[in-house]
């Protein structure tokens, strides 16, 4: 295995910004973090400067239907490889790719469709596959067609499960729904994380839900019953327990800037995810727009369905998102964590989302405009 060494960059961690330092990689693994004034010699190595770049780890997210055309609704491979370049080169060392609630059918077809592609990407890696339904309430359904929405059932998981060869990651549910119990503790006993999502439920069957391992929600606040003095619900719920995490679409127009401010001063740090949540359109440099089979418009800092101009997704990147958490408030390594650390944490993934000898040499450096200037995936440069 080769040695590569980024030299001159200022090292976001956890809790602080290490400036003038190094990264020396070995292979797909970080081998050593060094300061530039204890530089080891390099004879032989190649290297690159990084001129006073911010290195994070390598960026994950979890909810993302889509970017630059490409996503799982065109159900090819060859649309997620796309997708998954596309990615890199904006920093994303890992992603969910995201389905719509569908039907049943339609869902199993898809995942059969798309599931050979994942290890064979070449860009930012594909966690597994993000099922935003079928079973969410009639009640929050945002954008999703309410004909697809499917009555809480174990076998139809099962099927899905089936048909993605296991390769599913998360399942956004509604928990209040009848038969649900069965699908929450199969998500928790194939090593899915089932999470609370265009749902109605109470505080109080929110509260149940979380006995039986249901502690992140799907895109905070939106698509879900609010927080009132007499009926918390489930925003309430996030807001007052500490054990819940949840995804934050940190644009400024899905949740109000304060409010993503105010998250960080009730939720610890590493329960704050942030997610893009981003249509197939984002970053597409012609039209027609189109997400989930209709017209889209970006309009407002959002792309709105073009029929009625209801919010239909985010055009987020992740480097965007962290540089609009950094204006609402939050420190430079509390905002990379929430697009590294903490989904790598949610996931149980090993050895990534942080830049420390033995981890996965997964690495994004951005400058001071938060734009990315070079992008390490498993210690190979894609930018």
């Amino acid at each position: 295995m080769t040695r590569f060494c980024i030299k001159n960059i200022h090292l976001v961690t956890r809790n602080t910004i290490q400036p003038n330092c190094g990264i020396l990689l070995h292979g797909n693994t970080i081998e050593r973090v060094f300061p530039m004034s204890q530089k080891p010699s390099l004879a032989g190595i190649p290297s690159l400067d990084g001129n006073g770049a911010w290195a994070l780890p390598g960026l994950i997210d979890l909810h993302i239907h889509g970017f630059g055309g490409y996503g799982p609704e065109l159900g090819t491979p060859e649309a997620l490889w796309a997708m998954s370049k596309q990615l890199a080169l904006h920093g994303v060392s890992a992603f969910c790719p995201t389905l719509y609630c569908a039907t049943p059918s339609k869902m199993k077809q898809l995942l059969t469709r798309l599931t050979p592609a994942v290890g064979q990407e070449k860009g930012a890696k594909i966690l597994g596959f993000h099922l935003e339904g079928p079973f969410i309430s009639p009640a929050k359904p945002g954008v999703m067609k309410p004909k697809d929405i499917s009555p809480a059932n174990v076998r139809i998981l099962e099927e899905l499960y089936q048909a993605a060869q296991g390769k599913i990651a998360i399942v956004t549910l509604a928990p209040e729904l009848k038969n649900i119990n069965p699908v929450i503790k199969f998500c928790l006993k194939h090593h899915i994380v089932p999470q609370a999502g265009h749902t109605n439920a109470t505080y109080e069957e929110f509260l149940h839900a979380m006995q039986l391992g249901v502690t992140h929600v799907t895109h905070a606040f939106n698509a879900m019953s609010p927080f009132t003095q007499r009926a918390p619900g489930v925003a309430g719920a996030v807001l007052m327990n500490r054990h819940v995490s949840c995804e934050m679409i940190a644009d400024g127009v899905h949740v109000h800037p304060h409010i993503i401010s105010f998250l960080r001063t009730v939720k610890p740090a590493n329960k704050l995810i942030l997610v893009t949540d981003a249509l197939l359109p984002t970053a597409q440099k012609k039209g027609p727009f189109i997400a989930n089979g209709e017209s889209v418009v970006f309009e407002g800092g959002v792309w709105r369905r073009k029929a009625d101009k209801v919010i239909a997704g985010s055009a987020l990147t992740l480097t965007k998102g962290i540089q609009n958490l950094v204006d609402f408030g939050y420190s430079l390594p509390q905002a990379v964590g929430c697009a590294s650390y903490n989904p790598a944490r949610l996931l149980h993934l090993r050895k990534c989302g942080r830049i420390v000898p033995g981890f996965q040499a997964n690495i994004t450096l951005i400058n001071k405009q938060f734009v990315p200037q070079a992008v390490f995936i498993q210690g190979k440069r894609i930018l």
